[in-house]
């Protein structure tokens, strides 16, 4: 097993690769598609604007290798913006559309009284489907830690493997098909139940 840490030029990079050796593991970051030679799994963690994102992988000539990636059936895992990249499109750069694996578009929190945004903090995570390999270990409403004003609205349920609920809004936080897990919250900051959600993909993808 090889793990690839997608850098794109931002991100929460060192603390995803903190987290997977935590786990025992010695990742590779990769920052251009040759970089990825002999990788097995591929892990994207997000932190920025969608449309910044998706221009910094563009550049790096990562978005073709990212999408062909996982339609391959390769293992990855992405990570809050490294999740709403998979999407059509992203209400935070109208102009600029997703890698569209999955049908479906990123919105932004309704403004309510007394709601906070971002959405910043601890908020659990409702599992919908707890036979899946991701789950494993984690009870049926575990917590994790979680940094977003954006969220993805995913068209149709096939995708979603659990939501949670910030204020009036009840949003996918994680997704899974296949060999594909992604997230809205970040595991690297959770703790032990982080740690136990990123084991989970290694072992099942």
């Amino acid at each position: 097993m090889k793990i690839g840490i997608v850098d794109y030029g931002g991100g929460n990079l060192r603390s995803v690769v903190n987290a997977v050796r935590a786990l025992g593991h010695d990742p590779l970051v990769v920052a251009a598609p040759d970089d990825a030679e002999g990788v097995t799994h591929l892990m994207l963690p997000g932190q920025g604007e969608f449309g910044d994102v998706m221009r910094c992988l563009d550049q790096r000539n990562l978005l073709g290798f990212l999408k062909n990636w996982i339609l391959e059936d390769k293992p990855y895992f992405g990570i809050c913006v490294g999740y709403q990249i998979l999407f059509d499109a992203s209400e935070e750069a109208p102009d600029v559309p997703g890698l569209s694996l999955i049908p479906g578009k990123v919105q932004r929190f309704a403004a309510e009284p007394e709601l906070k945004i971002p959405h910043m903090g601890w908020n659990s995570a409702r599992i919908l489907k707890p036979l899946a390999p991701c789950w494993s270990g984690l009870g049926e409403q575990p917590y994790f830690y979680f940094i977003h004003s954006f969220f993805p609205c995913p068209t149709g349920t096939d995708w979603t493997v659990a939501e949670t609920t910030y204020g009036e809004q009840t949003f996918a936080c994680a997704v899974a098909r296949s060999r594909v897990f992604a997230c809205q919250f970040h595991p690297e900051k959770s703790q032990n139940a982080g740690l136990k959600l990123i084991e989970n993909f290694l072992r099942s993808a």
